[in-house]
């Protein structure tokens, strides 16, 4: 059988490119640039497939302008908000996406941040780093206990699930909003909210975990961080277009909101140089998924898509 072209946007982890190499005629973005539209475009033309990352957007003005060579765009993520599925579809495009193997290190990620922001940790590591500790007392940079308090979540899908399991370990009481309610099982004890205004007021930390779609956008504005309890602490490790950022920044200056922990933003990369200026807001560079296990497994369950379409097969994570 003919070796089937493949574009891979993005530098992936070795061992993905050596299995990639092996069994496919790759072009590989080496050096990690980004790609306009029509540089998007054009590279369809010399390919039968496409492994991109998140920082690629297909849109339905992207879809339509495709070539017809390209058959499946294999996603290595989770979250598939930068492409238009329905127009894909409609030019005969596949689309797949890596659930299941990022959720513990990307819930490990949100522990990080939910730790950081109310323990401190930007104002620590500054004092130290820069030789500012030089006196102690019992008021001296005290943070917010997280054992015991009451974590909400929102979105209870595989990393939401994964974050209240690591944050149970801390005797946090659980709290959550989904769109519909989970199996006994796997509530494992936490608190179904049918809507966000009932969660909100019960959340001492608020973690979201929801996709990002054009029914989240922006959810989390003016209105709904006045509805957190006074000095609650913010993470989010989903998408940065589920955030006001204006909004944010407004609740971290009246001091609604004790801390953030922030590893998305709405513009990426970059984030937002504004909230640079608060101590209190612990932020990463959007690398939830960023261990080597997890990278490996991405890869790999892109590339069993695309074996499993190449063979005639529907792929397990068709969208």
């Amino acid at each position: 059988m003919t070796r089937k072209a493949i574009w891979i946007t993005r530098r992936l982890s070795d061992a993905t490119l050596e299995r990639a190499q092996r069994d496919y005629d790759c072009i590989i973005n080496w050096d990690d640039t980004e790609h306009s539209a029509d540089q998007i475009v054009e590279m369809s033309a010399k390919v039968d497939a496409i492994i991109p990352c998140h920082s690629e957007h297909f849109s339905a003005e992207v879809a339509a302008r495709l070539d017809p060579r390209v058959k499946i765009i294999a996603n290595h993520s989770v979250g598939v908000d930068h492409c238009d599925i329905p127009a894909l579809n409609a030019q005969g495009i596949a689309v797949t996406n890596t659930p299941d193997v990022l959720n513990d290190a990307t819930a490990e990620i949100a522990m990080l941040l939910m730790l950081g922001a109310a323990r401190r940790a930007v104002e620590g590591d500054r004092i130290v780093r820069n030789g500012e500790w030089n006196f102690w007392s019992p008021a001296f940079m005290v943070g917010k206990q997280v054992t015991g308090a009451r974590l909400g979540i929102v979105g209870m899908g595989r990393v939401g699930r994964a974050m209240a399991e690591k944050a149970r370990g801390f005797g946090m009481d659980i709290h959550y909003h989904n769109r519909s309610r989970l199996p006994e099982d796997q509530e494992s004890g936490a608190t179904f909210h049918e809507t966000l205004d009932s969660l909100l007021p019960q959340a001492d930390f608020l973690s979201l975990h929801c996709p990002a779609t054009p029914e989240t956008a922006g959810f989390m504005n003016a209105e709904r961080f006045a509805q957190l309890p006074k000095d609650a602490v913010f993470i989010n490790t989903a998408r940065g277009a589920l955030v006001d950022e204006a909004a944010l920044i407004d609740a971290l200056e009246s001091g609604q909101l004790s801390a953030a922990g922030l590893d998305c933003f709405a513009k990426e990369p970059g984030g937002n140089p504004q909230l640079a200026k608060f101590e209190n807001v612990f932020m990463l560079p959007h690398i939830g998924s960023a261990t080597v296990a997890t990278r490996d497994a991405m890869g790999f369950r892109a590339l069993d898509n695309l074996d499993a379409f190449f063979s005639g097969k529907t792929p397990r994570d068709q969208l």
